[in-house]
């Protein structure tokens, strides 16, 4: 993680096995165990974040460039992955609209 960040203390009860794969990965890279667990969980919210944008996106909650912006993605890179999970994009004239004044406002 990046150091000058601000941490706080989480504590969380682990199956044995998991910890035991922490415990294994930490020492294979050299790495503390709070570093092991902060990585993995970073890339579980990134990935949550990921597949609720999608997921709000393909039941019509929100257009593409919300969506884009929930997951921490540009709109690019969000389409690329409608693109790879072969979801159609839907472009309304009225998200157009919106989507146009939001990033006017930026």
């Amino acid at each position: 993680m990046s150091k000058g960040v601000a941490r706080q203390v989480v504590a969380a009860r682990l199956p044995r096995e998991l910890a035991r794969e922490i415990e294994r990965i930490a020492a294979e890279e050299k790495l503390d165990k709070s570093t092991v667990v902060a990585r993995a969980t970073g890339l579980y919210v990134k990935q949550w974040k990921l597949e609720r944008a999608i997921a709000l996106y393909d039941e019509g909650k929100v257009t593409a460039m919300k969506a884009a912006g929930l997951a921490g993605l540009s709109i690019w890179e969000l389409l690329e992955e409608l693109e790879r999970r072969k979801i159609p994009v839907r472009y309304t004239a009225e998200q157009f609209r919106e989507d146009f004044e939001a990033a006017r406002k930026e």
